[in-house]
């Protein structure tokens, strides 16, 4: 493999400081491949503690308010012994001690809501202007940016266990700032993997990338649940402190595009020639970027088949949210075999559901890139999940086993079109053949899906915060047609796809991996 002119290159293009160290040391400049490894693992660490960070709140929650287990759950089995209910509340209440005010009280719940909404709210709000930011500046310093207010805002929301604060408001705040930073992450990084990949197996390559959501939300989980019996201060702070370490790491070794750091495309073996029919081949961005003006938000929201995705994953997103907020709390507060489990073992649990999530998010990449049909994908997981939401809440509490089975297919279902509209679809529509061969819209586009997404995850656990004080039966039902209206916004892409298949089974049909570039509309 050809390695890149050595004497000049430095000079001539701002690489990261920690690429500078890694070349001077192997005293030639780095390969294309050895880029986009770099890129990979970056990007992916970066996200996996942005969504780690983001996890944390939800496994506090139930040392926050240790509210009574009886609350919402209204099946005739969980009445029919009221001894072995009352019995069984006390020792949760020792288990869960006297939660924080002022989460303890009879509005504790929907306070703990108001705090989700508060977060997604401002996040999906910031994740309009991110993606309009991350199309005009360097995304390295802005990601930077993003992860270190992030940990600073996280940790301070733990800092108020040591602080003794028991004002509703603070935490509010806090939550809100949290909000603004992290929306900083997906339009970046998203942004960046896409500056150094093309198209071919995008879904597949995309879909194990995007491994970071689950795997992130399993780290958080995990260290939040160990950190909680030493004080719930310490599930904060940690994950907090970590996100801003990987932002350094971030900001000392991510080369945002092969132009910043002189990169020959040429040697990229991914990239394959552009063949008819095809949309993009060609890495998403080019090198003649001084030439392209980046693309506004009214025209973004205008290319073919951005907004029944974005409408889509808007109701995809409440039920995803909905389970990463909710998740640990409504384990810990069931009763599964007669029992009710402990704020760790709940919150260990629950990483079941993001286990579930990778595998998902990995087949519907697969599927998508097999069949070449995103929507058809996308539409069929989330029709998937209306039963599995069913079964899960009408049987889940009947042994351990099937209460783990069925979250881990729950998670498939649920995360498997979060994950491939956020990643792939986003890429797609991001380089549609409409832009004309302009190619900076991908941020905006990506901000533009994802914050649509974002504000139904904000709605999710919000209402599930009212919800589950009169019936956990009652979430669950508004998930079920959540992901019924998901399915129904792709019918017209769905149609779209399927014929085109038809056509391609008759004898005048073209090839099945011609896929013409103007089906997404």
């Amino acid at each position: 493999m050809r390695s890149l002119p050595e004497p000049i290159m430095e000079e001539t293009y701002s690489k990261p400081p920690g690429i500078r160290v890694m070349e001077r040391a192997k005293k030639s400049n780095l390969s294309f491949k050895t880029y986009q490894g770099i890129v990979l693992i970056v990007t992916f660490l970066a996200y996996t503690s942005y969504h780690a960070t983001r996890k944390t709140t939800s496994i506090v929650k139930s040392a926050l308010d240790p509210q009574s287990p009886d609350v919402g759950l209204k099946f005739p089995w969980q009445r029919r012994n009221t001894t072995y209910e009352q019995n069984q509340g006390s020792k949760l209440s020792w288990m869960l001690k006297d939660g924080w005010v002022p989460f303890n009280g009879p509005d504790g719940t929907a306070m703990l809501g108001e705090l989700d909404v508060s977060f997604l709210f401002v996040y999906a709000m910031g994740m309009y202007f991110s993606g309009h930011v991350g199309d005009r500046m360097d995304l390295r310093i802005f990601l930077t940016i993003g992860m270190v207010g992030t940990g600073v805002f996280t940790a301070l929301f733990g800092v108020g266990y040591w602080a003794n604060v028991h004002i509703f408001y603070y935490y509010l705040i806090v939550q809100m700032m949290a909000g603004l930073f992290q929306s900083t992450g997906w339009p970046s990084v998203v942004a960046v993997v896409g500056n150094w990949f093309g198209k071919k197996k995008r879904g597949l390559i995309m879909g194990i990338w995007n491994a970071h959501t689950s795997i992130g939300n399993i780290t958080g989980s995990l260290v939040a649940s160990l950190l909680l019996k030493y004080g719930w201060g310490w599930s904060m702070v940690v994950p907090g402190t970590l996100i801003a370490v990987v932002g350094v790491v971030v900001f000392l070794f991510l080369p945002v595009n092969p132009e910043s750091v002189g990169a020959n495309k040429d040697e990229d073996e991914v990239f394959s020639p552009r063949k008819e029919g095809d949309e993009v081949t060609e890495p998403f961005l080019r090198s003649d970027r001084e030439e392209e003006s980046a693309v506004g938000f009214i025209e973004a929201w205008k290319i073919p088949g951005v907004a029944p995705f974005a409408f889509c994953l808007f109701f995809a997103k409440l039920v995803a949210y909905t389970f990463l907020y909710w998740l640990p709390f409504y384990i810990s507060h069931t009763a599964i075999e007669g029992r009710y489990l402990s704020n760790e073992e709940a919150g260990n649990l629950s990483t079941l559901f993001d286990v579930g999530g990778v595998v998902g998010g990995i087949l519907a990449g697969y599927i998508s890139d097999r069949l070449d049909a995103r929507a058809i994908t996308a539409a069929s997981f989330m029709y998937c999940a209306i039963p599995v939401l069913y079964f899960y809440r009408s049987y889940g509490h009947v042994s351990m086993t099937i209460n783990i089975i069925l979250m881990l297919i729950t998670g498939v279902f649920v995360n498997g079109p979060y994950a491939l509209i956020t990643t792939a679809v986003s890429a797609d529509l991001g380089t549609h053949s409409s832009l004309k061969g302009n190619s900076r819209a991908l941020a905006t586009v990506t901000a533009i899906i994802d914050g649509t997404g974002s504000i139904g995850a904000a709605i999710g656990p919000l209402l599930t915060g009212y919800i589950s004080t009169r019936s956990w039966s009652g979430v669950f039902t508004m998930l079920m047609g959540s992901a019924f209206i998901a399915g129904l916004f792709l019918t017209r892409l769905v149609v779209a796809e399927v014929g085109e298949k038809i056509q391609q089974l008759g004898p005048q049909g073209s090839s099945p991996r011609s896929r013409s570039p103007d089906l997404l509309v």
